[in-house]
């Protein structure tokens, strides 16, 4: 029996269990999140306090969101900020878009995640035709990914002329490299399969599901939904996705995302990957990261750029949200107006010259520009180096 076949086979025993022994019904938010005080739920408001204080070691922090059992527990903001208060997701994005592809595939639009790429995209032929669906979600396709070359991609009109035409230089499935192309890859397959554009199908079959209302899901000039990243939405919102994650798909009577893609998301393909942190002990597997996977517990998470995170705890069912500050720009579609100008050869120098002419009143963010932009000050650096500790201290509220 095969692995689809034996979770399947699980679950439907495990409904017939429920239906002879009826499960006392899980919360999830309507409108808003239900608020209890943390005593009610047996967790310690010390340890809570412990958390919010290392995170907000680090000035960049805007908000910190903490969820149990589908009731929030605790929030803390920046002097600013409030719970309407929105971030931007970068990387944290792929995980919501990965979940399309399950959903995809439980509707037969898509046959597998061993499907090959080519299968799906004529254009992904020659040296890159047997790359699979799997080894995309993996980070594992062998695809070029010279360093911060692809975040240059950000900066261009037509990220997905650009994606198109990177070739591979390496075998697949043997070596962990993030890379955003295959990410961008993603959104390319789900207009193929379904002839909707990846944001509209997010919308459609989770962002809406889950009752999530303020949000803005961003395409570029060419009007390529970028779906390596780039999701704004509260904190409270985006722990919405985690609690969908930490009942395994489902939002109160609804299946959102199909059962066995959670299971095989909570089974990572990576068990150590090097990361910013200096800590060689964070798994990866279909688009998201493991902060923790020992004997002592699992703690799974999607991440992005600059300290964005939406920790799961799902045996405790936690969830944990920090994101940190951001000025919107406003819109939808990235405009780069006078960046247009440059010849960006080096990521890191372009942003720091960037944000210079910012600072010097040279351009305004909000005026001359359409975009996700994240200034110095939402640049995470304490909360890196309590990274360790951050880990803990969420592992340690499920415990007495």
């Amino acid at each position: 029996m095969n692995k689809m076949k034996i979770i399947k086979t699980l679950v439907l025993t495990a409904c017939s269990i429920s239906f002879l022994f009826p499960l006392s019904a899980k919360e999830f938010p309507g409108n808003s999140w239900t608020v209890k005080n943390p005593s009610e739920l047996g967790i310690d408001a010390s340890k809570i306090e412990k958390l919010f204080d290392l995170s907000f070691q680090d000035d960049a922090t805007q908000s910190v969101v903490l969820i149990k059992d589908g009731y929030l527990i605790a929030e803390r903001y920046a002097e600013g900020y409030d719970k309407d208060s929105i971030g931007t997701s970068w990387s944290m994005a792929k995980s919501f878009y990965a979940s399309l592809i399950g959903i995809s595939i439980e509707k037969g639009e898509i046959g597998s995640l061993d499907d090959k790429v080519s299968d799906y995209l004529d254009y992904f032929n020659e040296d890159r035709q047997n790359i699979t669906i799997r080894e995309v979600l993996d980070m594992t396709s062998g695809l070029e990914n010279p360093d911060h070359e692809h975040e240059i991609m950000f900066f261009l009109d037509d990220h997905l002329g650009y994606a198109k035409n990177i070739k591979r230089d390496k075998e697949t499935n043997t070596v962990f490299e993030y890379n955003n192309v295959n990410s961008l890859l993603l959104g390319d397959i789900l207009l193929k399969v379904t002839g909707k554009k990846a944001d509209d199908l997010l919308r459609e079959r989770v962002l809406d599901p889950i009752g999530t209302k303020n949000y803005t899901l961003w395409r570029d000039a060419a009007d390529n939904v970028l779906s390596y990243c780039c999701i704004d939405m509260s904190a409270r919102d985006y722990s919405r996705f985690g609690l969908l994650f930490s009942r395994n798909g489902s939002w109160n009577d609804q299946q959102v995302v199909p059962y066995d893609f959670v299971q095989e998301t909570y089974d990572p393909r990576w068990l150590s990957t090097s990361d910013r942190t200096g800590m060689d002990r964070r798994g990866y597997g279909l688009h998201w990261w493991f902060s923790k996977n020992d004997e002592e517990g699992k703690i799974m998470n999607a991440s992005g750029k600059f300290g964005q995170y939406i920790f799961i705890d799902q045996a405790n069912d936690v969830i944990f949200t920090r994101i940190t500050k951001y000025t919107s720009t406003g819109g939808s579609q990235q405009d780069w107006g006078p960046i247009r100008e440059y010849e960006i050869n080096n990521i890191a120098r372009f942003l720091w010259f960037f944000r210079l002419l910012e600072k010097i009143g040279f351009y305004d963010i909000e005026k001359d520009f359409k975009s996700p932009v994240t200034l110095e000050e939402g640049e995470s650096k304490e909360f890196y180096q309590n990274y360790s500790e951050i880990i803990d201290a969420i592992a340690g509220l499920g415990k007495d």
